[in-house]
């Protein structure tokens, strides 16, 4: 097996039989059922093969999986949805601790919160807190975890109303690097509360969430105007500066994306989630302009717009992308944007202006670990793609676009966003943040045995 530092590591078998009796999830090795299964990810590109999967039911798996990790110096992963860009849910020759079968969601619809177990996906968060008429922020593909989205930030289509994820997160339960069950809010281990609200993932394992909810839907206002690409330089001048004076209860995203029938299009999703008459007389400017090849935009079912994007991102397909966030969209942005989409080399690749701003921005940018409070969009190009020949002229599309578009940018990514990138760039993700993560890490996980993620290197590792 690997250690943490890639060293071998010879471990006994009878360690291993004893690490799976006591597991109530199961222990997986390769060759056993299921194994490929578990180990598989969202990304295609991804192909780590774990030497043990701890399956966990719960915290107590969770602590014996950490416990044995620690013990026998290895290298550890934690899945929760596997949805990583990066692929660093499953590791090479360690331990992965396996969250996916914790999925329950628990909603107290009076108090308007809901509990999470980690290995839940926004698909389930939904369904759960739509069944009383509420929600909070998630994301916008509904087979995302619940608790990586949230451990990094987490932007969705509330997010402009009611802030990002960890915004609403009112506590948590960790396991964390010496085998403690700790909760984590305003009052208990306040500074790990802090810290899990943007850089969770490098303190622990987080078992379960408790969100704050919101009254949202079931119907709410809204789909997509489209764009042909000979009109898409005007219409995202137009966007860029329609969102900018749009009021909190609207979100809308421009997405460049390829039709089925290979004509490359510039889609706006808006969704308004405030009443339809209002929501009619905001979204009046957006439908108008062009005026658009297709208005697709009518009342809609929240779950069901949650999951417009779904088939956009299938689970499989190989995927790359790289981000900056933006303060503005600049005139040159918009002519580099869509002047090399036009050179797209996948008729599945995506350039993408998520919309932030309104709550997230009032937050102040120490109040959590979550720092970028300034930008108003996350901004990626993705190349997703099926021909594993064809990496190399992927991957240069996308580099080649983040090069063009980073002097526009505020210098900064989104942490679940980064992939290759390394320390620099996750420094600079959490810029004036960064310092107060170390003296986190160094109380929390001085080892660095949670080292699998957009890392805060401890002090002296």
């Amino acid at each position: 097996m690997q250690s943490r530092t890639g060293e071998l590591v010879l471990l006994d078998e009878s360690a291993a039989e004893r690490l799976g009796a006591g597991l109530r999830g199961g222990l997986l090795r390769p060759g056993d059922h299921a194994y490929e299964q578990a180990r598989a990810v969202w990304n295609g590109l991804i192909d780590h093969r774990p030497a043990l999967i701890a399956r966990c039911s719960g915290a107590a798996d969770v602590v014996q999986a950490v416990a044995f990790a620690r013990e026998h110096d290895l290298l550890v992963s934690v899945r929760g949805g596997g949805h990583n860009i990066a692929g660093k849910a499953v590791c090479t020759g360690g331990l992965m601790i396996d969250l996916s079968p914790m999925r329950g969601v628990a909603v107290d619809s009076e108090r308007c919160t809901a509990r999470v177990a980690g290995g839940a996906t926004l698909k389930e968060l939904d369904r759960a807190t739509q069944a009383s008429g509420l929600a909070t922020t998630a994301g916008v593909v509904t087979h995302t975890g619940v608790a990586g989205l949230t451990l990094g930030g987490g932007v969705g289509r509330l997010a402009r109303r009611y802030g990002l994820s960890c915004d609403n997160l009112r506590a948590a339960e960790v396991v964390t690097a010496d085998g403690r069950v700790v909760r984590a809010d305003e009052s208990d281990n306040a500074e790990l509360f802090w810290g899990l609200r943007g850089a969770g993932a490098n303190f622990g394992v987080t078992t379960s969430f408790a969100f704050q909810l919101h009254r949202v839907g079931p119907e709410v206002l809204g789909g997509v105007v489209v764009h042909p690409l000979k009109k898409a330089k005007a219409a995202l001048k137009f966007y860029g500066e329609y969102s900018l004076s749009a009021p909190d209860e609207l979100s809308a995203d421009a997405i460049f994306l390829t039709s089925p029938d290979g004509d490359p299009l510039l889609a706006i999703s808006a969704c308004y989630i405030g009443s339809v008459e209002e929501g009619e007389r905001v979204l009046r400017p957006l439908r108008q302009f062009g005026p658009p090849l297709v208005d697709g935009i009518g009342p809609v079912a929240y779950t069901e717009l949650q999951a417009a994007a779904d088939t956009f991102f299938p689970t499989g397909l190989r995927y790359y992308w790289k981000s900056h966030f933006l303060e503005r969209i600049a005139d040159d942005t918009v002519e580099a944007t869509v002047d090399h989409f036009a050179r797209a080399p996948s008729p599945r690749s995506l350039i993408v202006f998520q919309q932030y701003g309104g709550a997230v921005s009032r937050v102040d940018p120490s109040a959590t670990a979550f720092r970028p409070r300034n930008a108003q969009y996350d901004n990626f190009a993705a190349s997703i793609w099926t021909d594993p020949g064809e990496l190399q002229t992927q991957r240069q599309w996308v580099r080649r676009w983040w090069d063009m578009v980073r002097p526009f940018s505020l210098g900064a990514e989104y942490v679940n966003n980064l992939g290759e990138e390394g320390e620099e760039r996750v420094r600079a993700a959490y810029g004036g943040n960064y310092e107060r993560l170390v003296s986190l890490k160094n109380t929390y996980d001085p080892e660095n045995l949670f080292r699998l993620n957009a890392n805060i290197r401890p002090s002296g590792r």
